[in-house]
């Protein structure tokens, strides 16, 4: 991975990181000062609730991605070390649609009019579902790459041996 990809994602992850600690400040001092009142049309204090634990979802996923970035660099990433990080970004990705399975269902009431909005909200919740699976199957290979990597070393290990 070269220096500028590195670079470049960092950025994006630091930019992320920032943008949802900032939003997640903002929610709870709403929640705590009350400054929002509800009007009663939406349940806005279990949305804003439910948004704080999805913007941990996503801090979560940037942190370990960030550690693998790292891991890259320093080309350490295939080792098992790396599993701890990819196995947390399954949980969080899961995590995350769990969460927006719950603004689903938080929202629904007020989608009895239009119950579309709920299916393709329901929609999205499974393609959230469908990232986590891709990072399963990425995570396969990783774990191939791994198997690999310990054979050449091993293989290695023996030719020197011989030679």
């Amino acid at each position: 991975m070269g220096k500028l990809a590195v670079n470049a994602l960092r950025t994006v992850l630091a930019v992320v990181l920032t943008g949802t600690v900032l939003i997640q400040v903002l929610m709870v001092w709403v929640l705590v000062t009350g400054s929002d009142p509800e009007d009663g049309k939406l349940p806005l204090t279990a949305l804003r609730l439910v948004t704080i634990l999805g913007l941990v979802t996503v801090q979560v996923a940037v942190v370990c991605v960030w550690r693998l970035v790292t891991m890259v660099r320093r080309g350490t990433v295939f080792s098992p070390a790396a599993f701890r990080y990819v196995d947390t970004v399954i949980g969080a990705i899961a995590a995350a649609a769990l969460v927006w399975f719950a603004v689903t269902a938080i929202n629904a009431p007020g989608q009895r009019d239009d119950p579309g909005v709920t299916l393709i909200m329901g929609g999205i919740g499974v393609a959230i579902l469908g990232v986590a699976l891709i990072v399963l199957v990425l995570r396969m290979l990783l774990a191939q790459a791994v198997a690999r990597d310990v054979e050449a070393t091993q293989l290695q290990a023996e030719l020197d041996e011989v030679i």
